[in-house]
């Protein structure tokens, strides 16, 4: 089946372009009478003005609201869940790496649940951040389509330089909110992003008509669902126990720092080197560790001769806990931790697995417990750099390359400065600085 997002003949539109460039420029510095205003449509004006009113940077990425194990979860009991074989099938007929657009689909609060496409498009898309579990509500990042249509309860089409985030005005993108079909209320929003040919008329009908065909689907499931013979009654469980998140933060610190949130409360817990070591290891080997092994990564005792430093140290660290996260308090035989616990250099490489290279970066706050000489810390460090590089070198644009390239980490990488240079175009003012930095390290 060909695809309904086949490149239409453009007609050229850098004049408008233009005008809406430079109305932005006004806004953004303050100016939000200047009479360019004029040349932008009301909707995207008012959107605009309600972004700056919330404080949202004229260059923002967007908040990662959901890491991997909250998206898998939280994804899973979405009411659209059940219906996304049915999107792909309208948005994404024939074969979805060509298609040329993505298509996300989000929660009422803008949080994106699914992205799906065209593979080049989500490499570069991914790079602003357009990625599963990113917030893009209008509050978070300003005027696009689906957080402004989730704000404005309607259809949206928001076209490059009518973003308000300078990172995605290379995009175009049409967006509906899909609303349970009884209450009407939303329940999410359906998005298609890519070039100036989702912004047609044709792409807005078909988008729309996916969302009512959606509603329909979820209203007949439901009907069908009544119709069926009631269950017998579930026996009565015990209530659940308070959930809790933890975070652990090793990225260019030498002490960690512990976040533990529950339902109704959060506590941040500075942990010293040793004890982050340990529990950085057992967050890295969720399935456990014996006393011998946790040893050998934490103290390099291949032979076992730090049993007893170990068993001390963990004693105080499950003191610590007791006080202040009692459902991270290590079991023992083998050590190993009750609850998850995410660390911000594994949400690193999550984000990179998700094709979100520029807040990945953004995220990267600097080496693994940089001071730390634990071996199972060094072998960590290494992996999570090594990842990031490579990824960077393999897939993110130059403007992000460039900035790595600024980092500790990249600073004197003589193949990332010269893979730079050659994606640069040739007459680029920032070639000269390159190639003095080259020829510095060659020296």
């Amino acid at each position: 089946m060909p695809s309904p997002w086949s490149p239409r003949r453009e007609v050229s539109a850098q004049t408008s372009r233009l005008l809406i460039e430079r109305a932005h420029e006004e806004l953004v510095a303050g100016n939000d009478g200047d009479r360019r205003m004029r040349d932008v449509r009301p909707l995207v004006q008012e959107s605009w003005r309600r972004s700056l009113a919330g404080l949202v940077g004229a260059e923002a990425l967007p908040p990662l609201d959901l890491a991997s194990a909250e998206l898998d979860e939280y994804r899973r009991m979405h009411p659209l869940a059940g219906v996304m074989e049915m999107i792909r099938a309208l948005l994404l007929p024939g074969e979805v790496s060509d298609s040329g657009v993505v298509v996300a689909v989000g929660d009422a609060a803008g949080r994106l649940l699914w992205v799906e496409g065209d593979h080049r498009i989500l490499t570069l898309t991914g790079d602003m951040g357009f990625v599963a579990g990113a917030n893009w509500s209008e509050a978070a990042v300003g005027t696009s389509a689906p957080g402004t249509a989730l704000e404005l309860d309607s259809s949206v089409q928001i076209s490059g330089a009518e973003h308000f985030n300078r990172l995605v005005q290379p995009w175009s993108c049409t967006a509906v909110p899909v609303h349970d079909p009884e209450s009407r209320r939303i329940l999410g929003v359906i998005d298609v992003t890519g070039g100036e040919e989702v912004v047609s008329p044709q792409a807005q009908l078909l988008v729309d008509a996916t969302a009512r065909a959606i509603e329909g689907e979820l209203l007949v499931a439901r009907l069908r669902a009544r119709a069926e013979p009631p269950a017998r009654p579930a026996r009565r469980l015990a209530p659940k126990p308070e959930a809790t998140r933890a975070t652990l933060r090793v990225l260019g610190r030498d002490k960690a720092q512990l976040e533990v949130a529950g339902e109704d409360s959060e506590t941040i817990t500075d942990i010293g080197p040793r004890h982050a070591e340990l529990l950085l290891m057992l967050a890295t080997h969720r399935q456990g560790l014996s006393a011998e092994r946790l040893g050998e990564l934490v103290y390099g005792d291949a032979d076992g001769s730090a049993a007893v430093t170990l068993r001390s140290e963990m004693v105080r660290l499950r003191k610590v806990l007791e006080k202040t996260a009692p459902a991270l308090v290590p079991q023992s035989r083998p050590y190993r931790l009750m609850i998850d616990l995410e660390t911000d250099a594994q949400q690193v490489l999550s984000l990179l697995d998700r094709g979100a290279h520029r807040v990945a970066l953004s995220a990267y706050r600097g080496d693994v417990l940089p001071d730390s000489t634990a071996p199972g810390v060094e072998e960590f460090r290494d992996a999570v750099r090594t990842a990031l590089r490579e990824a960077l070198m393999a897939e993110a644009s130059v403007d992000v390359l460039l900035t790595f390239a600024d980092t500790a980490a990249g600073s004197e990488d003589e193949a990332l400065l010269r893979l730079c240079l050659k994606m640069l175009p040739p007459r680029s003012p920032r070639r000269a600085g390159l190639v003095a930095r080259l020829e510095r390290l060659e020296a």
